[in-house]
Formats: C-alpha cells, structure tokens, sequence
C-alpha cells in the first residue's frame, strides 16, 4: 500500500468519535430506553425495534439527537400499544436533553494532531448531524480555530464529498479524509480518488458497520490519531 501522502494539501476530520466521544452517549441512552418499556417488551426487542424506526426516519429527520429522541418516542408509543405513561414519554424527552447538554469529552492526541498540522494544510471538519447540535459541540470543544472550513453534511456519501470539494476549489487527490466509520468517512472517498485514514473508534453504529468485503487495502488505518503525525510532515 503506498503511504505517500507528499501531494495532499487539505484534511477533512469527522467529528463524532474522531475528535469527540458520541456513540457512549447513545449506546447509554439506548440502554435506559431499553429499561423504560421492560413491561411492554424484552430488552433485546425493544432495541430492534428503535434501530429500525430510526433506519425509517432518517430521510424524515436526518441524524443526530433530535432525530434519535423522536424515533425514541414513537418506538415507545407502537410497542406499547399507546399505552405508555406521559412520565415515561417525559423522561424520553429529558434523555435527548441530557445527551445534547452532556459535558464534550476529547479523545485522546486530537489537539496535538491538529496543533502539529495547522498551518501546513488547510484543515476541514466534515461531520453529519444537527446542525445547532454540531456546532454547540465544536464550539464547546475549543478547537474551531485551527478549522479552516466546517461542513455539516446530510449524509456522507461519494456526491456529498463530490460537491462540497468542488465548492470548496479542492483537488480530490490532494484531499485526506480522517475518520471512524469506514462506510461514512474512507470508502466514499477511495471511490471518487481521495486518500483516507480510518482510525476505529471501540463502538460503532449499526447503521455505519460494512461486510468485510467491501474492505480494501487502499487506505491507512492507525490504533491512534495522534499517529497521523507519523504520516504527515
């Protein structure tokens, strides 16, 4: 695999459990819902069916917390038979509060990776969610100035990165992409001529996993951010 990143002139970052905790917050939040409606379903069930509402109200609500906290809601509604209590549906609505005020965690080297490339390229945030809510959170994250541009995407596919590179006057084979989802942040870009650098975050979305087929050799994954310096000069 050839590791030469010599050409590349701007870096795309994504944000959710690249430069910041997310997925915890979800997989907790999906845990105490699961725990609210254990007298109309099993746990395991009450899961399954919240993925799916979710998978069906995306193109309706997009991602981030306000889309989650509604498919939470209406999933708490269908399999309860409407029977759930007006306490249950408010204490829904305080999880999505909580998520979205939560205290903003850094992961580990994303400052000293930024600090050590800012200046040398023209460094980009490409993330998908709410927009208030991604930009509450980069905002609190205290890393905005070192971001030349910050785009909050509908969704990450290859005309998503196409158009938004093209806005931006950025050569696809000078642009790197970093970040954790294979299936959001290295294989759209691989297949329009970009470079890109998976760095694996301990949880992922079911929505975001890929079969390991459609896995190739063609990017660099790394067990830390901070060993994007090691690439990068």
């Amino acid at each position: 695999m050839d590791l030469d990143f010599s050409n590349i002139t701007a870096i795309g970052f994504d944000a959710d459990d690249t430069l910041w905790v997310n997925e915890t917050y979800f997989r907790q939040a999906e845990d105490e819902f699961a725990g609210l409606l254990e007298d109309f379903e099993t746990r395991n069930k009450v899961d399954q069916e919240l993925f799916k509402k979710e998978m069906d109200n995306l193109e309706l609500y997009g991602y981030g917390i306000k889309g989650f906290m509604l498919s939470m809601i209406e999933s708490a509604l269908e399999l309860s038979d409407h029977r759930v209590s007006t306490r249950t549906i408010g204490r829904i609505l305080e999880i999505g509060k909580e998520m979205i005020s939560h205290r903003l965690e850094l992961l580990d080297g994303v400052e000293e990776v930024l600090r050590g490339l800012n200046g040398k390229y023209r460094l980009l945030v490409l993330t998908k969610g709410d927009l208030l809510d991604q930009e509450r959170k980069l905002e609190k994250s205290g890393l905005m100035d070192y971001f030349h541009h910050v785009e909050v995407l509908s969704d990450k596919k290859e005309i998503n990165y196409s158009r938004l590179l093209e806005h931006l006057e950025i050569p696809v084979s000078e642009f790197l992409m970093v970040g954790n989802s294979l299936k959001s942040d290295v294989l759209p870009l691989l297949n329009i001529g970009a470079r890109a650098v998976h760095v694996p975050f301990h949880t992922t979305w079911a929505h975001e996993e890929v079969d390991p087929a459609q896995h190739n050799n063609s990017h660099l994954t790394l067990n830390r951010l901070s060993d994007l310096l090691n690439y990068l000069h």
